[in-house]
């Protein structure tokens, strides 16, 4: 099947269906900030600037992995990359193996860099497609872009899924690792919604990978995705097993404590349902130093640079007042304030052995 066809499939889907989680959620409702009636600090006094990996961010927020490879791709790639440039900010491009496969698509990756000369951009491949493409190919990707930094996305299940897929899983942290010592920038490793466990950010960290995405459960589902693809690609068998994975996964608040707690040089990145500036500061709370969100993005992105600016500083203004009602004014003093967590989520910190 044409990986064109397939990327603007994605799009459409997550356009016009619903595709989040169908019952769980980010288990963010389990978080509780300490709100100070007297928080003896001034809107106008809230910081919000960060460093993350090297770069100086206005605000701890990033656009995360979307679209590429196609006139469409070219669209929304231009419109968020125009936005994080002015507003300091970031973003990582969508999988780039269209352009390993179809070089002419090369514009709708390019335009980012155009568009944002000095903001942070991560390239992006999936992480199958380590053993097929050696150090080379993958140097090629980020060269087009100029990257900062190298996202790998860890998706078995979509790959379990996809109609067209022929997933094998043997060996990719062995590929990974030596990716890792090879390239000479960053390497992010984001799940793609089902989150990750801290059994496996050890063993990340411990091959170098600098910054690791929880993409936890609770946003874009992309078994419901594929569930609708299989539907129009007729194949009932996955249809059926698509539907049994709709809630498959880790919480995006369980995720970012799992992370936290097997982790101790290692950027955070949470994401994963995240859909307002208060997430993001219950996020932060919990131990992430960064906040990603891609489905609120889509689309404004499709309509203007403005509908995303409008977008994303609609998310900084929440996470603004929520500092002012915490108290604190800088980030590094958020990220000290100790949340309280009840329900199910307190109840996987205790089962699971984790700091709170």
């Amino acid at each position: 099947m044409n990986i064109e066809v397939r990327k603007n499939e994605h799009i459409e889907i997550c356009l016009t269906k619903p595709v989040e989680a169908e019952r769980e959620t980010t288990w963010l409702e389990y978080v509780y900030l300490p709100h100070r009636s007297l928080p003896e600090v001034d809107p106008r006094d809230i910081d919000l600037e960060i460093d993350f990996l090297g770069f100086k961010f206005s605000a701890p927020i990033m656009v995360s992995a979307i679209t590429g490879g196609s006139n469409l791709g070219f669209k929304i790639n231009a419109n968020i990359a125009e936005t994080v440039e002015k507003l300091r900010l970031g973003m990582c491009v969508g999988s780039q193996r269209i352009l390993l496969e179809k070089p002419e698509s090369i514009y709708s990756f390019k335009i980012v860099r155009d568009k944002a000369p000095t903001a942070f951009i991560s390239a992006n491949i999936g992480f199958q497609e380590l053993r097929r493409y050696g150090v080379d190919r993958l140097v090629e990707l980020i060269e087009s872009i100029r990257a900062d930094a190298l996202t790998i996305h860890l998706n078995p299940l979509q790959e379990l899924l996809q109609v067209e897929s022929e997933p094998m899983f043997r060996g990719l942290l062995s590929a990974m690792k030596d990716i890792v010592k090879e390239l000479k920038i960053p390497v992010i490793v984001k799940e793609t919604g089902a989150g990750i466990i801290r059994e496996d950010a050890a063993r990340l960290e411990e091959i170098g990978v600098k910054a690791i995405d929880v993409a936890g459960l609770g946003g874009t589902s992309w078994s419901r995705v594929e569930y609708y693809r299989a539907i129009r690609w007729h194949d009932d068998i996955k249809v059926e097993v698509s539907k049994a994975f709709w809630d498959w996964g880790i919480p995006t608040a369980a995720s970012i404590l799992e992370v936290k707690s097997a982790t101790r040089n290692i950027k955070l990145v949470a994401s994963g349902g995240l859909r307002s500036g208060v997430d993001m500061a219950k996020a932060i709370c919990l131990g992430a130093d960064m906040c990603a969100i891609a489905l609120p993005i889509l689309k404004p992105a499709l309509k203007s640079a403005q509908e995303v600016e409008k977008t994303l500083k609609t998310f900084i203004e929440g996470l603004r007042i929520a500092m002012v009602l915490t108290g604190v004014s800088k980030i590094d003093d958020l990220k000290k304030i100790k949340p309280i967590i009840v329900g199910r989520l307190a109840e996987w910190v205790n089962k699971r052995g984790l700091n709170s």
